[in-house]
């Protein structure tokens, strides 16, 4: 492997790390919406009278079209956690295969 070779690893490792910190930022957002509709379905369990914001009011809501909603919601989330995770997972794999290139060309 020529210099210039190795020096192109590193880079693409260093992209590798920015997608990674993208990735990780995005799977933590989704899994914050997912534990805040986690919350409110509990709560909404606890309570006769249901309310749904919409722009900048609160308006009556049925208790049962609210749950469908807020779990529709949460297993979208879920599912995009799944795929982020299935892409964090494969970027890492690519990383540690170029690493691991790169630190036998280094021990040369």
């Amino acid at each position: 492997m020529a210099e210039k070779e190795t020096e192109q690893k590193i880079a693409q490792l260093q992209l590798f790390e920015q997608s990674l910190q993208n990735i990780t930022m995005q799977k933590q957002q989704f899994q914050s919406q997912s534990m805040e509709i986690e919350s409110a379905l509990k709560e909404l369990e606890k309570t006769k009278q249901a309310y749904k914001i919409v722009g900048n009011i609160m308006v009556s809501s049925k208790k049962e079209d609210l749950k469908k909603e807020l779990e529709s919601k949460k297993e979208a989330a879920d599912l995009r956690i799944k795929t982020i995770e299935k892409q964090e997972n494969s970027i890492r794999e690519k990383a540690k295969k170029i690493q691991e290139e790169v630190s036998k060309k280094i021990k040369e």
